[in-house]
């Protein structure tokens, strides 16, 4: 699948998938092991949603997209779009035009999935203490994101075929999860392909 760009001009042949050759996967790592370094390997052109910050240091070819616009046509002078998510709201503008809009898209990364929980809680409580029925809120919120944006996966018309959710990580029980607050815990990885804890191997030099 191909779009135009705005000049007229036929963009580079985007890289094409079966509509059955999807994965998508949950890489839980510690602080600066490479978690967005591997994300921005994933088929181009990506999609990051970036709640920390951290892609800056990753060199790719970027633009940058406000949601509050129309998304980037791709010309083949970038290979990322990034989205600071600074506010629980960007992720729900980034959906709708994900589901109703002809993007070009091929991969999503999600960085951290830890990050914007935090930022749904903000939304839900601001700085007060979480009630008993705002967890079960949070959980349905959050669920609602990742199976979402999973699922984009499965519409025969978008390109979407990778989505990769990045994540803290926490050692429970002597083995390292992905840190994630609530029922969304468990849950968390029955929804993906593939889950991997990333981290560094050492060799004598």
């Amino acid at each position: 699948m191909t779009t135009q760009s705005t000049n007229g001009s036929t963009p580079p042949q985007l890289l094409a998938f079966s509509q059955h050759e999807t994965l998508s996967i949950l890489v839980h790592a510690g602080s600066k092991v490479g978690k967005s370094t591997f994300a921005s390997t994933a088929p181009k052109p990506i999609l990051c949603l970036d709640a920390e910050g951290s892609w800056k240091f990753i060199p790719t070819r970027k633009t940058y997209w406000d949601p509050v616009n129309p998304p980037p046509v791709y010309d083949g002078t970038w290979d990322s779009c990034h989205v600071t998510v600074r506010e629980w709201k960007t992720i729900d503008m980034v959906y709708r035009w994900l589901t109703q809009y002809s993007t070009p898209f091929v991969s999503i990364a999600i960085d951290s999935i830890t990050e914007i929980q935090r930022r749904c809680k903000e939304n839900l409580v601001g700085t007060d203490a979480m009630r008993t029925s705002d967890w079960g809120v949070l959980l349905v919120l959050m669920d609602n994101v990742i199976r979402g944006f999973r699922d984009l996966m499965l519409f025969p018309q978008l390109n979407v075929s990778c989505v990769i959710y990045l994540s803290e990580t926490k050692e429970i029980g002597g083995k390292w999860r992905p840190y994630m607050q609530g029922a969304i815990a468990t849950s968390l990885p029955y929804f993906v392909d593939l889950e991997g804890y990333l981290y560094p191997d050492f060799e004598l030099d």
